[in-house]
């Protein structure tokens, strides 16, 4: 014999359930007393979200060969050429953000409808049967519709940044036609909050100096993150709850 749970606790089970599963955090449990934990250095290759870069190559162009030539085409060296060039390589992207913005805007409409309809004549009805049916109507003005609205809005944003930080990048690709894609991801513990600097994109040989640095401006589809995890990022946000209620709350 089945026996089936009554609806209220079989509700209260299913809710529970939900709100441990939508939790998400109930590893730092673990952690209560002690700093987070930093993150091992794996391969960037082998995560769960990595994805090769696939973007438009040019026809290869064929270098061509000099018979006793100690020159290597593309070399800035002599002897050997000590920037990055291939898978494995490690490079030094500069990242010096100074971004600046001031935007302000005024929004101001306003509108008015007004209608009106009568029927002052109408076979002479208008004098017996409408006041019989409807009384004390004015046949002149019968029909009466007035609308109006009016929608002010102000808006203003003043945001400043500014980075200025040197990470060392591993060159984790090469494409066809000689660009390389970097990625670089650097953590600094400070007390019990975790600073993270993620730089990621594809760079020119050509744009690599001598002392193998690249520019973060140099850098083609470029993603750079900067930010933290710990107590006092977590502080910082919204409960998992209300974030919920603030994306489905429909007013």
């Amino acid at each position: 014999m089945i026996r089936t749970l009554p609806p209220l606790r079989l509700l209260a089970i299913a809710g529970f359930a939900v709100s441990l599963g939508a939790c998400g955090n109930l590893d730092r449990l673990a952690e209560i007393g002690q700093p987070p934990k930093m993150s091992k250095i794996d391969n960037p290759t082998e995560r769960r979200d990595y994805r090769p870069v696939s973007l438009p190559m040019p026809a290869p162009e064929v270098q061509p060969r000099h018979a006793n030539s100690l020159w290597r085409s593309g070399a800035r060296q002599f002897f050997k050429d000590q920037r990055a060039t291939k898978v494995g390589d490690i490079l030094t992207v500069s990242v010096d953000l100074q971004d600046r913005a001031q935007v302000q805007n005024n929004t101001s409409t306003s509108r008015g409808n007004s209608e009106s309809a009568g029927l002052p004549n109408f076979l002479g009805i208008e004098t017996g049967a409408l006041e019989r049916i409807f009384s004390g109507i004015t046949p002149s003005s019968a029909v009466g519709v007035e609308s109006e609205s009016q929608v002010q809005g102000q808006g203003q944003i003043n945001r400043q940044e500014q980075i200025r930080v040197n990470v060392a990048a591993l060159v984790t690709q090469v494409l066809p036609n000689g660009n390389l894609v970097v990625q670089g991801r650097q953590e600094i513990r400070v007390n019990n909050e975790i600073r993270e600097l993620l730089v990621q994109g594809i760079v020119r040989p050509e744009d690599i100096t001598a002392t193998n640095v690249v520019n973060h401006t140099q850098m083609a589809e470029a993603r750079i993150s900067y930010g933290g995890r710990g107590q006092l990022s977590d502080v910082q946000q919204a409960r998992w709850g209300q974030q919920i209620y603030d994306i489905i709350f429909p007013f």
